[in-house]
């Protein structure tokens, strides 16, 4: 079984875009950078990677007769509002726990940004002040009861999809799409760099490449940045994800160690929370590309991949692929540092 044999309910507007960095890369003096943009993937508020997961998530919802989804993230989680989103698509209701993932002083975190594309998209939005967690959160699942006790067919969606059943599939067929948009260029991208959290964008990125790996094509190096804080959680849960998918994608053999790489050292000490590499990165970001980016989440990828490219670690003569997964809109809860 491949990545093309599971039905597919397309949301995204065909493939998300790849452009080379061009300034950023003769600021950086190295690799040469590029970037895939699942920022402008789709026409469902702003998009996001989290759409391209649901795209693999929503026949099973459908198959199920459900009439809400319900999800769970933190105020600013660019996951819920993609949920909303989807949901709306569909016709169908949603409730959203919202908890406080982020203990972040601004007093409109929970009215702006992802918070308030959900709300207005109908979705039902429920605060909660439980703390963060990769894990399955109790609140989420009150949240599903809920509705059934109301009489409702709930679908339950956990944070970021990832520990969803099928949540990494979605990015095991972006490796498909990279593979093609590289025939097309006529490049090929030898290191991506992801921001990597609840797990399963990477996770779906490392099984579809090492499908195409055992196809005959050539290996490459898929770097996740963590932003979790959390590090050894999120590199169990990865590695978890990415197995499981590679086994139902049809890879016949065990992920390689070096195959799940979770790299430490641009979170900072609490997820949600910018560092100074975090600020610098989107600062230069959009100075040199107008690429505006997260302080969630790309914020601190892109400072891993400034930090690795120019010390070396990544090597001048790589061509590297930068995942921006969109998350911009939680920037309106965060303009305080850009005084």
């Amino acid at each position: 079984m491949s990545i093309h044999d599971f039905e597919r309910y397309q949301l995204t507007f065909g493939p998300s875009p790849v452009h080379p960095l061009e300034r950023l890369t003769r600021h950086l003096g190295g690799a040469r950078v590029w970037a895939k943009r699942e920022d402008c993937n789709s026409g469902l508020a702003f998009g996001g990677n989290k759409v391209r997961k649901l795209e693999y998530i929503v026949p099973d919802v459908l198959a199920q007769g459900a009439d809400t989804l319900v999800s769970i993230g933190g105020y600013q989680s660019n996951h819920t509002r993609q949920v909303a989103a989807v949901a709306a698509k569909l016709g169908l209701k949603c409730r959203l726990v919202q908890e406080k993932w982020v203990d972040w002083d601004d007093p409109v975190n929970d009215k702006v940004g992802n918070i308030l594309l959900s709300r207005i998209m109908g979705a039902d939005v429920r605060l909660d002040p439980a703390g963060f967690d990769i894990g399955i959160r109790s609140s989420w699942e009150d949240a599903i009861a809920e509705i059934e006790k109301e009489g409702g067919k709930p679908y339950g969606i956990p944070a970021g999809a990832s520990e969803h059943h099928l949540g990494g599939l979605g990015f095991a067929h972006w490796a498909s799409e990279v593979a093609e948009q590289e025939r097309e260029l006529g490049v090929f991208f030898d290191t991506i760099v992801v921001c990597t959290v609840t797990g399963s964008t990477h996770a779906g990125m490392i099984a579809g490449f090492a499908a195409l790996e055992d196809a005959g094509g050539r290996p490459r190096r898929v770097l996740g940045i963590d932003a979790s804080a959390t590090l050894a959680k999120t590199r169990d849960q990865v590695g978890r994800i990415a197995r499981h998918s590679a086994a139902l994608i049809g890879l016949e053999r065990d992920l390689r160690d070096d195959e799940v790489s979770v790299l430490e050292g641009w979170a900072g000490d609490l997820y949600g929370i910018p560092v100074e590499s975090t600020i610098e990165a989107i600062r230069l970001s959009g100075r040199l590309e107008a690429m505006i980016i997260d302080p969630v989440y790309e914020g601190k990828s892109m400072a891993g991949l400034i930090d690795l490219v120019t010390s070396g670690e990544i090597g001048p003569d790589s061509t590297v692929l930068f995942a921006h997964l969109g998350g911009q809109p939680a920037l309106n809860a965060y303009s305080a540092v850009f005084d």
